[in-house]
């Protein structure tokens, strides 16, 4: 396990610890859990990208429009 030292403005650093009481966990665990949903998303939209780049515009929207007849059917 690796520690991090890290600055921040005196006023967040309070914010942060308050959010953690706020939570029942430490600074710490709360700085993780923030870290672990950050590189979940920054996954996430490197996934969607590569895929996207692989992909076929045309039958995406002729996917999205199968979609709405089906939605806007009764």
């Amino acid at each position: 396990m690796s520690t991090l030292t890290i600055r921040l403005p005196d006023d967040k650093h309070e914010r942060l610890k308050a959010l953690a009481r706020a939570n029942a966990v430490s600074v710490n665990k709360l700085i993780d859990e923030l870290a672990t949903v950050a590189l979940a998303n920054f996954d996430a939209r490197v996934r969607f990208e590569t895929r996207a780049a692989r992909g076929n515009p045309e039958r995406a929207l002729a996917l999205l429009d199968k979609l709405d007849r089906v939605v806007d059917a009764p």
